[in-house]
């Protein structure tokens, strides 16, 4: 099978609307959640969330009546990538777009809804059908850019962009195509979109603190994460930089609750990732945990982990307590934390971190970043309805 591996990266989140920005805050353990703004705020009862603030993209105006939040996130975040990988065009049939996300275009769901019901309107826009659609981001990556090769979306929950990568992984192994944009994108943060989570008692209302003894739960982020997966024979044939290698990935059901995690699904997906990598459990200097900051995945994540590794697990963090919970996006988000490590140095901190909980007895790298060379790395996503997705990537 071909080498993949990742010439470019691309973000836009709550920390920043770059890779440099991101990369800065991540080292800085700087959290990016805080007051949300948008319209109806106010009748909430959780009012915190990982906004992007001050967006204003510059794409082109004449499109923006076709784009959601969730396709401009994603066609920003994939214009850093592409210029980072040195791309622009020409692939044709070469070139693909695997996108995460969990619910589309909700913002244009809500507004056409309130449009109807509460403001007595009798039609709503052509363009909501191409708006909200789960696909868009994905598509728009593909019109732009001309990919013309395997393009879809992937919505399984919170494991949505994990999966995205992991197949566009295995659509380069196959030789399906040379270069493929993954990753995924999310716009979560309306009144609707909050209004639901609060329905399960699972959003915190002040801080997101994973691992933390006394944590309250999650924190909803939105935004977007694109990373450029190219074979590696193509990327050396044109010269281009290689940031890390897409080394394995594994996924599982547990075929169990809808809501509850089970830990033994968390830790065959971890083997299986580790396996396809050819990589044991200590070749791993570092984890991105999962780790929502609700109490049941944490402890259930904790035990997985220690299932896999061990006693002595490497360093694991969550910066889920930075971007907040980015849901289908998130992985990507965690995908660019873990080339941090592995391109820098840096392992990322779990901030907002109080006292340790017995139940995840684990080296979360409170509060602050850590110095520490590690050459491979996992990368956890867990989703409602029981299905993991776990990523390994390793230096190049």
């Amino acid at each position: 099978m071909r080498r993949v591996v990742i010439t470019g990266i691309g973000t836009v989140n709550a920390l920043a609307q770059d890779v440099p920005g991101t990369f800065a805050a991540l080292a800085e353990g700087r959290s990016g959640i805080g007051p949300l703004t948008f319209r109806d705020a106010d009748r909430l009862s959780i009012r915190i969330g990982g906004e992007v603030r001050d967006w204003a993209p510059t794409l082109d105006p004449g499109r923006m009546p076709l784009y959601d939040r969730v396709t401009q996130y994603a066609l920003v975040a994939g214009a850093e990538a592409m210029a980072m990988a040195g791309l622009s065009s020409g692939l044709g049939a070469r070139g693909g777009v695997i996108l995460g996300t969990a619910a589309g275009g909700i913002s244009t769901w809500e507004d056409s809804y309130r449009a109807v019901f509460a403001e007595g309107k009798s039609r709503v826009s052509p363009l909501v059908v191409p708006r909200l659609m789960h696909n868009a981001p994905a598509s728009h990556l593909s019109i732009v850019y001309g990919l013309q090769g395997p393009v879809l979306s992937v919505s399984s929950a919170c494991a949505s962009a994990n999966h995205a990568m992991g197949l566009a992984l295995q659509q380069i192994r196959l030789g399906a195509a040379d270069v493929m944009l993954t990753g995924g994108s999310e716009a979560m943060l309306c009144f609707g979109g909050v209004k639901a989570w609060e329905g399960l008692r699972v959003l915190a209302p002040d801080a997101c603190r994973p691992f933390s003894l006394g944590r309250k739960g999650m924190v909803i982020g939105d935004g977007a994460g694109v990373l450029v997966f190219e074979a590696e024979d193509h990327a050396r044939a044109r010269g281009a930089a290689i940031l890390a290698e897409v080394a394995g990935f594994g996924m599982t059901a547990d075929a169990g609750d809808i809501v509850a995690p089970d830990p033994d699904g968390a830790a065959r997906a971890m083997r299986l990732a580790l396996a396809d990598a050819g990589l044991s459990g200590g070749d791993i200097g570092y984890l991105n945990a999962h780790g929502t900051g609700t109490l049941a995945n944490d402890r259930s994540e904790a035990a997985a982990i220690l299932q896999v590794f061990g006693p002595a697990p490497p360093p694991v963090s969550s910066t889920k307590s930075m971007h907040g919970h980015a849901i289908g996006a998130t992985g990507a988000l965690e995908a660019i934390a873990c080339l941090l490590a592995l391109t820098r140095g840096i392992l990322p901190p779990t901030i907002g971190h109080q006292a340790a909980d017995p139940e995840c007895p684990l080296d979360v790298v409170p509060n602050q970043s850590r110095e520490a060379r590690v050459s491979a790395v996992l990368s956890n996503a867990f989703a409602f309805g029981g299905l993991n997705a776990v990523l390994a990537f390793r230096t190049a």
